[in-house]
């Protein structure tokens, strides 16, 4: 039995007013990091591919302010990039990037075509490293920024069943290396999150069956389920100057699963 995140967040002053882009912010994990950067004060912008219209406004009900959306393919470079152009001129040069959004299709290695490789490293790769680049310029304007690339444990504790998945995580832990090397002397600060298994909606339409379900928790050292909520708290301490020390690290959010250090 999982018991739900509190709805009380600790409070980052500094969030307040600060231009935050998040990929895939309408829905599961990404729609609790929107509406939790918005209860802070923050000025969120997101893309995703579906219609967010609805989501947008209850945002604006819950917490008086409505998230800006655009709608975008990530996998699109110029799409992303002209996006993240918009929301800059909007709220500001992008102080805080949240590359979120992800697809865990499963598959299996023998079956795997070209077309299907190149698609997922697209979603889940790809489309990471060139919004980084898109916001590189804003963030030294700024003088500073943070960055947080969302991975998974998947890759961490060798999961089968979806090796380009699992190949892209790691690929993002090592881009989160260099980057954070290549631009910490900027005051730009690059850092991965890596949930567990979080029960989103989709994820319980989708791959969750009691078996599959049971087996995970007993691998966990807390043996609650996760929510979205329980990432929330993460992020918002990597987009927020109480971590300003903090950089080229992956910060683990699974219950204890993967046990890292």
């Amino acid at each position: 039995m999982s018991v739900a995140p509190p709805n009380e967040m600790p409070r980052f002053p500094d969030l307040a007013g600060a231009s935050v882009f998040i990929t895939g912010g309408g829905s599961g994990i990404g729609a609790a990091l929107t509406r939790g950067l918005l209860l802070q004060g923050a000025r969120v912008a997101f893309v995703q591919r579906s219609d967010a219209g609805a989501f947008c406004e209850q945002m604006r009900l819950e917490t008086g302010t409505a998230p800006l959306f655009i709608p975008c393919d990530i996998t699109d470079t110029g799409a992303l990039r002209a996006a993240i152009a918009q929301a800059a001129a909007a709220h500001g040069p992008i102080g805080v990037l949240v590359n979120n959004a992800a697809n865990d299709q499963r598959h299996t290695t023998l079956d795997l075509t070209e077309t299907d490789w190149e698609r997922l490293m697209a979603v889940n790769l790809k489309a990471y490293f060139f919004a980084i680049q898109a916001v590189i310029p804003g963030m030294r304007e700024l003088g500073g920024g943070s960055i947080i690339n969302f991975t998974s444990i998947s890759y961490m504790i060798g999961n089968a069943g979806y090796p380009a998945y699992t190949t892209a995580n790691a690929g993002i832990n090592g881009m989160t290396r260099s980057l954070a090397r290549e631009f910490g002397p900027e005051r730009i600060r690059v850092n991965a999150l890596a949930p567990g298994w979080v029960l989103t909606q989709k994820q319980l339409d989708t791959w969750v069956t009691p078996e599959a379900l049971d087996a995970h928790l007993a691998r966990q050292c807390l043996k609650e389920t996760l929510a979205e909520g329980d990432i929330v708290g993460g992020t918002l301490f990597l987009a927020s100057t109480a971590s300003r020390m903090m950089t080229g690290q992956a910060l683990v959010i699974d219950g204890g699963v993967a046990v890292s250090g």
